[in-house]
């Protein structure tokens, strides 16, 4: 049987769960590819998704970009060799290995002009905005648009995606800092919560995406015009509030989709789409790339295993 180095997790817990194994390799089944990983996205959290652990062991790690060295009965339309980047569903073994399977509808053709690293960091955060904005809030040109969190993982797409769509764009931020990122991402407005409220004034907004929930979410049904479109990717909304505002409020968990990524990609191809990686770690010290996130000074941006230098 053929083994692969893989990060796993054997119980459910922090990243004093994780250690890199030789496990089975996988073989892609109908309709699934194998591909080669090259680099694989972490997200902190999600060793507490119970999604994760449909799987023991687990293997973390979602978002990845390599190269198709197999493709399972009833695959025209990949070819081994073929360079592809996406997102794997939760519910599956993930990225965190040198192999993975994936179904071949849920990958894309990489970005031309990045690396490996820089492909792999978009695919969750990018896919997230991208479907907030264009399947939930069905963004319009001139809409006026409130992102909470501006310059994190998904704020920071959503800013830039929105902008370029032609909105008027104001984004929420903690700190100097990240006023700058926001300004340079695409927002006419930039608000810094540590020192200025954002629901200050009359509503004013069509669209507001909220990426931080508790109080931020419970202050920012005021703010919809009516007729606004509030999406949240805390926790489900009230529906009561928002109909008291004459608006709308959608929660919803991002999906892999092949054409948005291929949007996506494009955008990056043409140098309308930024991408920041935070820090990137050998597959070897997954464990260690996940203990990252405590720490108190971590930078904005993906943390990346690189898998395959």
């Amino acid at each position: 049987m053929k083994t692969m180095q893989a990060l796993v997790a054997y119980e459910p817990g922090g990243p004093e769960q994780l250690r890199v194994e030789n496990v089975p390799r996988p073989q892609p089944g109908p309709g699934e590819v194998l591909v080669e990983v090259h680099a694989a996205a972490i997200t902190f959290t999600e060793l507490g998704w119970p999604q994760s652990w449909t799987h023991r062991p687990m293997i973390p790690s979602h978002e990845m970009s390599g190269v198709i060295v197999a493709c399972g009965e009833g695959v025209a339309e990949w070819a081994n060799g073929d360079e592809v980047f996406g997102l794997i569903r939760f519910d599956r073994l993930g990225a965190a290995a040198e192999y993975v399977t994936v179904p071949a509808a849920d990958v894309a053709r990489r970005p031309r002009e990045v690396d490996h690293v820089l492909a792999a960091a978009i695919p969750l955060a990018g896919l997230t905005a991208w479907q907030a904005l264009h399947d939930h809030a069905a963004l319009r040109p001139n809409d006026q648009v409130l992102v909470h969190g501006g310059a994190g993982g998904v704020g920071a797409f959503a800013v830039q995606l929105a902008a370029q769509a032609g909105a008027i764009v104001t984004a929420t931020v903690l700190g100097t800092d990240d006023v700058r990122t926001a300004r340079e991402l695409g927002a006419r407005h930039v608000i810094d919560v540590s020192s200025t409220a954002f629901d200050t004034g009359p509503a004013r907004y069509d669209i507001v995406l909220d990426t931080v929930g508790g109080q931020t979410l419970d202050r920012s049904y005021p703010m919809l015009r009516p007729g606004g479109r509030l999406v949240t990717l805390a926790a489900p909304p009230s529906v009561e509030r928002a109909t008291e505002y004459q608006a709308t409020a959608t929660f919803f968990i991002v999906t892999p989709d092949r054409n948005e990524l291929v949007e996506l990609a494009e955008l990056l191809d043409c140098g309308a789409l930024q991408v920041t990686v935070a820090a990137t770690f050998p597959l070897a010290d997954g464990r260690a790339a996940f203990e990252s996130g405590h720490t108190w000074h971590r930078r904005a941006g993906k943390t990346v295993l690189v898998v395959r230098q």
